[in-house]
């Protein structure tokens, strides 16, 4: 069975190129575009990790992913901040409400898939 990763951005030309480079590695791959649709498909979808941007209307990625960290049945589930939010006290703020990589924008589409995989198979060695 694939593994199932969200991807939650407000862009959607953003959202397609993550969806298909995951796609492309045998991802099953969702995708939300803010942070309210985030956790409705995550009780949908039961996904294996995260792709959370932080900048987006209704529910930015900070809030969701406090909301994500707070439940019980999601506080495990592996996240990757993607933001064009750069600056340290950026970096620093969602390292510490939780995210376990956070990379900016604009970005490798290479070192994307190869943090996903790599927290993929951490998350299924713990």
């Amino acid at each position: 069975m694939a593994k199932r990763v969200l991807v939650v951005d407000d862009h959607p030309p953003t959202l397609r190129l993550i969806r298909n480079a995951l796609q492309s590695e045998g991802l099953a791959v969702t995708t939300a575009r803010n942070g309210a649709e985030c956790l409705l498909a995550v009780d949908a979808e039961k996904p294996n990790a995260i792709v959370l941007d932080v900048i987006m209307p209704v529910m930015d990625g900070f809030q969701t992913l406090r909301v994500l960290r707070e439940r019980d049945e999601t506080k495990r589930i592996p996240v990757i901040i993607l933001s064009i939010r750069k600056e340290d006290q950026d970096i620093l703020e969602g390292l510490k409400i939780g995210a376990d990589i956070y990379l900016t924008k604009p970005f490798k589409m290479t070192d994307l898939v190869t943090a996903v995989k790599r927290m993929l198979t951490v998350a299924e060695e713990q």
